[in-house]
């Protein structure tokens, strides 16, 4: 007997009239698929929102980071000489990087000190202690999604580190090292959940996606019991699992985690991620031999054990995780 599918969309209208407005954000989202530099506002990024006395997010051990990025390699000069691409930043003396300071994960802006840390800036500041033996030279010129390509192409930085999803429609005019990280859907479940431990659970529960994400349409294939109800921001699904109106909240694992960082003790992560995989490469210019170089660098990071130890920094300790995830097959 076939299982039906239940599926609720919460419009503007109907937001307004639950009185969500004055709560929520509607800006607009893209798609999950994406990267969380495609999809999240600057105010999500940021990790603040609308009111006054929004939670302290959780931050980076700054002592942990930057001890570990000083222990990072240097390629000696014939490794460098091999690449010409390599060569041309050496020469320069600092690599030229393209990123972000808002991404609460992968590369947030410490005000204190005035240092960007996270995942990418981690790996960013070792490629660039790597072939020019200091961290600190590296130039980063911000990038949004719509211009990550365009830097690349005009020469205006040598490399992107925006947790840039790899797509075929984008390696027809750049290039990409890695992937050096996965995501796939993950199930948000407010702390003191017990009754939901992972997809099999949702049968039955009130489930929140976001409206064009991916979210719906894999969980209609693997949720089919579920009833979905669609939210059109991140923020609204978010207040509609604070408040109960829905018992979780499915999106891509990436943006989970930076809610749980903006908001310490209130959700946790349930259940193993689902759904198609999401990998993030570094951004070259198309057809360089970086690719090779840079790849050769992050199999040594992930060999020696860094990457999980630069993971576990920037993503795991901040967000309760007990097992840091595998890294991905390089060049796939």
């Amino acid at each position: 007997m076939a299982r039906s599918f239940n599926r609720s969309t919460i419009t503007r209208r109907e937001a307004i009239r639950l009185g969500l407005v004055g709560m929520c954000c509607f800006s607009s989202l893209g798609l999950a698929a994406c990267a969380p530099e495609d999809k999240l506002s600057q105010q999500q990024q940021n990790g603040t929102t609308a009111a006054n006395d929004a939670p302290t997010p959780v931050a980076i051990d700054a002592a942990a980071f930057d001890a570990l990025i000083e222990q990072g390699p240097v390629a000696d000069a014939a490794r460098v000489a091999k690449s010409t691409w390599a060569t041309k930043v050496a020469q320069a003396g600092k690599l030229r990087i393209g990123g972000v300071k808002t991404s609460i994960l992968f590369s947030i802006l410490d005000e204190k000190d005035g240092k960007v840390r996270g995942f990418d800036a981690g790996l960013s500041q070792m490629l660039t202690r790597y072939i020019v033996g200091d961290t600190q030279k590296q130039e980063l010129t911000l990038v949004t999604s719509n211009t990550r390509e365009s830097v690349l192409q005009n020469d205006q930085v040598d490399v992107v580190f925006a947790t840039y999803s790899i797509t075929d429609a984008r390696k027809k005019v750049i290039s990409f090292a890695g992937p050096y990280y996965t995501t796939q859907q993950g199930i948000l479940v407010t702390a003191d959940n017990t009754s939901i431990n992972g997809l099999a659970d949702l049968a039955n529960k009130k489930v929140a996606a976001q409206s064009g994400s991916t979210g719906p349409s894999i969980l209609e294939k693997l949720a089919p019991e579920a009833t979905v109800q669609e939210f059109a921001t991140d923020e609204e699904a978010r207040g509609a699992l604070s408040q109960g109106r829905v018992d979780a909240y499915v999106i891509d694992e990436t943006m989970q985690r930076g809610s749980i960082v903006r908001n310490p003790g209130k959700y946790k992560l349930v259940g193993e991620s689902f759904g198609p995989v999401d990998s993030y490469g570094i951004g070259v210019p198309h057809d360089s031999d970086a690719v090779q170089f840079i790849n050769e660098f992050l199999k040594m990071i992930i060999d020696s054990g860094v990457w999980e130890k630069l993971w576990n920094i920037t993503i795991g300790a901040r967000t309760q995780a007990t097992k840091a995830p595998q890294p991905p097959a390089l060049g796939v």
